[in-house]
């Protein structure tokens, strides 16, 4: 991914809360020079020797997961907010342009076995479970139901190999117009203006 310096994300803990908080992806493998993509839930993990892991799975149904293995490398890609800025919102004349924040992570492709696909799926009902007040995780399913459900997906690993990280926040403008971004996004009906404006005020108060 092409990053001007202005907006090169290197922090890795900055990076990795930012994929828990957006850890809806997109995994892309090729199949004869052609991209294939699933966009899916996915699970950050890192091991006893610090190494990090994407984990996830597919449907049983879905061709992607017969490359995997053979693929190369897989590429992940993790999106958050984006909003259109106007221009007009500048001091000076100038051109509109597009903020956002994206990670992508790359590796190689693993299958799971059944015991790390149950892992797997067990730390992903408690992210997103374990603040409930009746929390369904993998304990309180009947066998009969996980069974069958087994059988329907694949699960997969991405070791992590590389990671690059962009958060295009208008951070190459003045204070002035920074400030008056942030504004006007806060004015927009869009939720994702006004969650990018939450982004852009959150980089500024860190500085």
């Amino acid at each position: 991914m092409f990053i001007p310096k202005y907006f090169k994300i290197t922090a890795v803990e900055e990076i990795e809360d930012f994929i828990q908080h957006n850890s809806f992806g997109t995994i892309v493998t090729t199949k004869n020079g052609k991209p294939i993509a699933t966009h899916i839930p996915l699970l950050l993990e890192k091991n006893e020797k610090d190494n990090y892991y994407i984990t996830g799975h597919v449907a049983y149904g879905n061709p992607q997961w017969r490359i995997f293995e053979e693929s190369e490398e897989a590429l992940v890609m993790y999106q958050g907010p984006h909003a259109y800025i106007s221009s007009s919102w500048y001091k000076d004349e100038n051109v509109p342009t597009w903020n956002y924040q994206a990670v992508h992570v790359y590796g190689k492709v693993e299958i799971l076995n059944q015991d790390e696909l149950k892992k797997s799926l067990t730390n992903l009902l408690y992210k997103y479970e374990s603040h409930r007040k009746a929390p369904i995780l993998w304990d309180k399913l009947s066998s009969s139901l996980l069974e069958a459900e087994l059988k329907g997906i694949i699960g997969f690993r991405v070791k992590v190999q590389d990671i690059q990280a962009a958060y295009k926040l208008s951070q190459n403008r003045n204070e002035e117009d920074y400030n008056n971004i942030i504004h006007n996004l806060y004015e927009e009906k869009e939720l994702e203006s006004r969650q990018l404006a939450d982004a852009m005020k959150q980089i500024k108060d860190l500085n």
